[in-house]
Formats: C-alpha cells, sequence, structure tokens
C-alpha cells in the first residue's frame, strides 16, 4: 500500500496541516468520532492534485453564525456556493478532518447522469411512471447545474457518456429492457451495443458481452474538483474549518450548540453532508439511517502506446459493469487506467492485501494485456447506501431547522452538485413541492428497526452484509 500523501514536499500552502496520520481501519459504525485532524487517504486524486488550496483553519472560539455545513466534501462546498450565489447566505463550514477528505477524495471519478442504486424501471416500479418522470428529469436538470458549477474549474473532464458493459451474456436481455425503457418512456438516447462493437469501438474488454451506451457521463479528477468547490466557496464568502468536528450537539430556543475542540459554533441552522463517514453519534436524526459499505479503487502506472494498443482503449468515456458488486473503471487522462469495486465489510479488515489482490485480479481478466502492471495508488472509502437506496435531501421534521443530504449509494459525484444546491433552497425557505420522494421523506430505518436502533445491533448488520456479499458474488460469477 502506498504511503498517505499530505501537502506536497517543498510546497508552501496556507491550507491546514494535518494533526494526525491515516487510519486505515477507520470504521464509522465503530469509530466513536469521524477524526480530529486526520491526514488524507493516499488516492490518486490527493497524490496528483497538487496543493491543497487555503482554508479558514480550525474554530478557535465561540461564533454565531446563520448556516453551519457538516461535512466539506462535494455536497458539503456546493451547498456554501449554491447557499452564496443563489440566497446570499454566507455558510460556515465545518470538517472533522481535512477538507474534503472523506467520500469525496476516494471515490472514482465517474458523474453519471443518476442519484442512488435504482435504475430507470426500477423508479417506475416503486414510486409509479408519474414519479420517475419526475426524478429522470430531476437528474437531467442535475447533470446540467454539474456542468455549470464545474465550467471554471480544471478537474480534468472526460466527457461522451457512460459505457455499462454486460460481463457476461447473460446480463444482455436486462440491459436491452433497460435501454428500451430509457428511450420509449422517458425519451433518452441509450444505445444497445454488441460484444464486437464494444471491443473494436470502445474497449477490448475481454469479459463485454455487449453494452448500453448512454449519452450523459463525465469523468472527472475528484480531488481537483474538491479543491475547486472549495476556492469558488470561499470566494463567494463561506468560511471552511478543517479539523473542528463536531463532538456535541445541543439545540435550545431553536438555536444549535455544536461544540467543535476550539469553541462552540451556535447556528440558526444546521446542514449535514457527511456521506460514508456519518457518525451515529452525530444526531438522533442520522442515526443508523445510512450502511457504510467500503469501495477499493486502484491505478495503475501509466500505460504505454502498445498496452493501449493491446487493450484497443479508444475511449475515456467513464464505464460500470452490470455485476451487482459492480466494477467501475476508465482510461485516465494520464493513460493510466483507474479500477474499484466492492472491499471488506469492516474498517479493521479494510488493509488486508488480499482485497487489492482481488481488484487486481479482476483487472487483469478484464485485460490481460495488463498483468504484472505496477500499481501507483492503492485506497479505499465508505459509500453512504440508504436502506431503500436512494438518496433524502430533505429537512426531516419541520419543528426544526436541520436539513441533511445524504445516501446517494456511489452516485454522488454528479447529483452531490444538485442535492447541494436542493439543500440550500430548503435552507433557504425557498424549495418548491416536487412530489419527489428524495425530497419530502425521511431515510428510511431498515425492516428490523427496533434491532437497529441498537448501535449494539451494528454486528449483526455486518454478518448480513457478508451473507449478501456471497449471495451477490454467487448470482455475478456463476448464476
Amino acid at each position: 500500500m502506498n504511503k498517505p500523501v499530505d501537502t506536497p514536499p517543498g510546497v508552501m500552502g496556507n491550507s491546514t496541516a494535518a494533526r494526525t496520520p491515516y487510519d486505515p481501519a477507520f470504521d464509522p459504525l465503530v469509530a466513536q468520532r469521524p477524526g480530529h485532524g486526520n491526514a488524507y487517504a493516499p488516492t490518486y486524486w490527493i497524490g496528483t492534485a497538487g496543493e491543497p488550496p487555503a482554508d479558514d483553519g480550525p474554530i478557535t472560539h465561540d461564533i454565531d453564525v446563520d448556516v453551519a455545513i457538516i461535512g466539506s466534501g462535494f455536497t458539503g462546498l456546493s451547498c456554501a456556493i449554491f447557499l452564496a450565489q443563489e440566497h446570499g447566505i454566507k455558510a460556515t463550514v465545518l470538517e472533522a478532518n481535512r477538507v474534503s477528505w472523506g467520500c469525496s477524495t476516494r471515490n472514482g471519478g465517474q458523474a453519471q447522469c443518476t442519484t442512488g442504486r435504482l435504475k430507470r424501471s426500477q423508479w417506475i416500479d416503486r414510486y409509479g411512471l408519474d414519479t420517475a418522470l419526475k426524478l429522470h428529469a430531476e437528474v437531467c436538470d442535475a447533470m446540467e447545474t454539474f456542468k455549470k458549477i464545474t465550467a471554471d474549474i480544471d478537474c480534468d473532464p472526460q466527457p461522451g457518456g457512460h459505457l455499462y458493459i454486460a460481463h457476461k451474456a447473460k446480463a444482455m436481455p436486462a440491459l436491452e429492457k433497460e435501454a428500451k425503457v430509457m428511450r420509449e418512456i422517458f425519451k433518452y438516447d441509450a444505445r444497445i451495443l454488441d460484444a464486437d462493437t464494444v471491443k473494436r469501438e470502445y474497449v477490448d474488454d475481454k469479459e463485454a458481452a455487449g453494452a448500453l451506451h448512454e449519452p450523459e457521463g463525465i469523468g472527472i479528477h475528484a480531488g481537483k474538483l474538491a479543491f475547486g468547490y472549495l476556492r469558488k466557496a470561499r470566494a463567494l464568502g463561506a468560511k471552511v474549518h478543517p479539523s473542528s468536528p463536531v463532538m456535541g450537539w445541543e439545540t435550545r430556543n431553536g438555536v444549535h450548540y455544536l461544540q467543535t475542540p476550539g469553541g462552540v459554533v451556535r447556528a440558526r441552522s444546521v446542514a449535514v453532508a457527511t456521506g460514508g463517514y456519518t457518525s451515529p453519534h452525530l444526531h438522533p436524526q442520522v442515526k443508523n439511517r445510512l450502511l457504510p459499505i467500503l469501495s477499493n479503487s486502484l491505478v495503475t502506472r501509466p500505460l504505454t502506446p502498445a498496452e493501449i494498443e493491446a487493450c484497443n482503449f479508444r475511449t475515456h468515456q467513464v464505464i460500470t459493469d452490470t455485476r451487482i458488486l459492480r466494477h467501475y473503471y476508465r482510461l485516465m487522462p494520464d493513460n493510466r487506467v483507474q479500477i474499484g469495486s466492492r472491499s471488506a465489510i469492516t474498517g479493521a479488515d479494510a488493509p488486508d492485501d488480499k482485497y487489492k489482490q482481488f481488484l487486481i485480479n479482476d483487472l487483469h481478466r478484464k485485460f490481460p494485456a495488463l498483468t504484472g502492471i505496477g500499481i501507483d495508488y492503492s485506497w479505499w472509502g465508505w459509500v453512504d447506501v440508504s436502506h431503500d437506496m436512494m438518496p433524502r435531501i430533505v429537512q426531516p421534521d419541520p419543528k426544526q431547522s436541520i436539513f441533511y443530504s445524504l445516501g446517494y449509494g456511489g452516485n454522488g459525484v454528479m447529483y452531490s452538485a444538485q442535492a447541494g444546491r436542493r439543500m440550500a433552497e430548503r435552507i433557504a425557505g425557498k424549495a418548491s413541492d416536487t412530489g419527489l420522494p428524495i425530497f419530502n421523506s425521511k431515510l428510511p430505518y431498515p425492516n428490523m428497526m427496533e434491532l437497529v436502533e441498537s448501535q449494539a445491533f451494528a454486528p449483526f448488520r455486518r454478518l448480513g452484509q457478508r451473507f449478501l456479499y456471497r449471495w451477490y458474488h454467487l448470482k455475478d460469477e456463476v448464476f
């Protein structure tokens, strides 16, 4: 495993330095708190993003603010941007560790035109046609929001769409059905490609039995995007305070008292944007509303021209496959290959080298020409999966000025910008009633609510996850 990367040696800057080292075994279901000034994970994004921009340093005394945002990732920073741009509100962002320390600098950098983990056909099954059409309109609008907010951020965009590859022939009928739903019901120009076309015109993934190609999809450099959001938020007047974990939260007479190591932040409104690193102890409104799962990722050394030709990489588009425990991968602008998939169940197991080796084996299976290629970066991170596989951007109790945007399920790179915008609307009291359940209902508890309410039930949740992963593996690779 490569070493954690912090501010590059020899570079002088005024971003807040790490107080404590990177913890590879961090587990949000076990840890009491998300940390205090922890160093970044050793991701490709942090290793190649350049110097972290200036921030506002840790909280050092008691302060009064209109809006406090907990979490400085894509959602928290975009919320601060839209509060300033569209509502004239200058927010204060509190981050436990370094800026964008969690999901936002550990993902695969794939901006897809969706949110949550459900397909469009599943939207119809769950919500009905009218609501599904509105949800499609929402994610298409979200893609436009993402394009606009990132237009002046140098984050190495790779546009062109999304290639959804069938990893075996049995997956093709479902892809064909989904493409028909996309075209005929949602008027979204999805196309089915046969295996020969995929391998000849896009990439010679040896597993590919065909693919669904959708027109929207952008690859980005997650670290450069996070740093760009930080610069933009601060230029608009937002304050961003790393090394300022919320250690306690009380509400009295409508004012929220957020206790940090350096002082109390008294806020009229609080927005929670903590993703897969949400502490169960942060507030009752978010306790046990998410199941954090680990995703593993690696990046190779740059490919030679001969290796690119051997793999027939003719696209830089974002790619996923049809496994339930899906792979996400692409050829990066610097000709490295990035690939990710599921990882360990617990944080304690995450550093085990076998999970890295599983992913290396998967890379070799897809691209035999890359067998033995050097791996320059390897990391893992927690994904915020809701119990019904869809996010929520909501004010959970109309009597409390508390808001959260959580539960993207691994599809938050693009939609987090829109989520920040929608949460800003709610904070400003200017949200319209769209009738979409992601805006007007809380994140649900699991079915066995009375048991999950107990923190002691966490090991049983993990046991269930182990059985599910084994079943998913059988469905993906055997049946």
